[in-house]
């Protein structure tokens, strides 16, 4: 299909589609001539992803590079990729030397987990965050939270596919798909109970 075909079947303005080869998050077409290209239905899936990230999940054009990276390059373990990609997730955190709140979180609940892997500073963060505002995370309020999260979890990882490339774009494309879901969620739950009290 020419670029005004993929145009047409992602809903994607040409400009748009430009800009996305110019910044690399999509891979060229196969040349027709100078100035023309052939693009397949892989292109109309990366679209699709670009889009999801960009404008669903809200992530930069330098983030949604780096989870794409990730997607088309993952290596040999899954565990590093998904830590790779999860990197370029919001929120972004600097790395520090320690993590004395996320560690005694995860200690009180005797989850497992790298102190190397992105969301313990992402954890870390947000404990100090919620903390700052005046609503600190309490150990009540952790112990309620943590086995419907792991039961997310679970069922996440349930369903990654055997195929370690397909597991990579599952998992990562997933994370940053479904997180928001799972914070909207949470907030409408938060009105249905307002409303019936």
């Amino acid at each position: 299909m020419l670029m005004s075909q993929l145009s047409a079947a992602t809903d994607t303005p040409v400009p748009t589609l430009k800009f996305y080869l110019r910044e690399g998050l999509l891979p060229a077409g196969t040349p027709l001539s100078q100035t023309r290209a052939d693009y397949d239905e892989s292109h109309v899936r990366r679209v699709r992803v670009i889009r999801a990230l960009t404008e669903t999940v809200g992530l930069s054009v330098q983030q949604t590079r780096g989870v794409l990276a990730v997607v088309d390059d993952p290596g040999p373990s899954l565990f590093d990729a998904f830590g790779r990609a999860l990197s370029h997730l919001p929120p972004e955190v600097p790395e520090q030397d320690d993590y004395p709140r996320a560690r005694a979180a995860l200690g009180a609940l005797g989850w497992m987990c790298d102190p190397g892997y992105p969301a313990v500073r992402q954890l870390e963060n947000a404990i100090a965050a919620a903390e700052a505002v005046g609503v600190p995370l309490d150990e009540a309020r952790l112990r309620a939270y943590a086995p419907h999260i792991r039961g997310i979890a679970q069922y996440d990882m349930d369903g990654i596919p055997e195929d370690p490339d397909a597991a990579i774009a599952y998992a990562v494309l997933g994370t940053a798909a479904h997180e928001p879901v799972i914070a909207a969620l949470r907030r409408l739950a938060h009105q249905d109970i307002a409303a019936t009290r």
